[in-house]
């Protein structure tokens, strides 16, 4: 009898065992619902629903038409220069990423595309672990395969973080010059562009000879 309880036992505990690794691996690699981004805006972000910084959340939704085409050049120079030609991961990128960590022995230089940065921004974490990163290779894939690349943009320059509680190209640009995401200019542009790395650092930062370095590069580009 209690040969047949043990037994019992080990069975339920294989099971629920089971059931965990099953609901742990749909966890990670079920994909979201993307389809409906064709047409509105995300209500929120993953990035956005975990702000718990001192200021005030600030965003507000602009369609592309309706920012800077300065700004919009500055990202993709900046961020992510092959944005138009690579199918949401840049293998040329990732190859050089992995040339310079190993030369340097660290985690010395990312190589996540625009569309990455978006699925990670929608849906995911800031964690580096490989379970992460999977999951967002299949988001970024599904993102470019249901969304046009000006579209894939568009929400991008909406969402993505550029300081402390700022959201998004209209946030930012009143945040940082008073003005609205259309009426960017070039070095405005290049400044925005060059501070997405590190946003709340360079929010507080804003006159380091780095900085001015970068903003310099990316607005001769312009």
């Amino acid at each position: 009898m209690k040969k047949e309880t043990a037994r019992k036992l080990k069975l339920a505990a294989l099971i629920f065992v089971g059931l965990f690794w099953m609901h742990s691996l749909y966890d990670t690699f079920a994909l979201p619902y993307i389809f409906h981004l064709r047409f509105f805006a995300p209500v929120t972000t993953a990035f956005i629903n975990k702000y718990d910084g001192p200021k005030e959340l600030k965003q507000k939704w602009v369609p592309l038409k309706k920012i800077s085409p300065y700004l919009r050049q500055a990202v993709v120079l900046a961020e992510d220069d092959r944005f138009y030609e690579h199918g949401g991961y840049d293998w040329k990128a990732i190859k050089k990423a992995v040339e310079i960590d190993l030369k340097k022995k660290r985690f010395a230089r990312g190589a996540s595309t625009i569309t990455q940065q978006l699925a990670k921004n929608l849906y995911l974490s800031s964690a580096k672990n490989p379970l992460r990163k999977i999951k967002e290779f299949f988001i970024a894939l599904k993102l470019e395969r249901e969304l046009s690349k000006d579209r894939i943009l568009e929400i991008y320059l909406n969402v993505v973080e550029w300081g402390n509680g700022v959201y998004g190209a209209e946030a930012a640009a009143k945040h940082y010059f008073n003005t609205t995401a259309a009426s960017l200019g070039k070095h405005e542009a290049a400044f925005l562009a060059s501070i997405l790395p590190k946003p709340r650092f360079y929010d507080k930062y804003r006159g380091g000879p780095y900085l001015q370095r970068r903003v310099a590069t990316i607005e001769s580009r312009l």
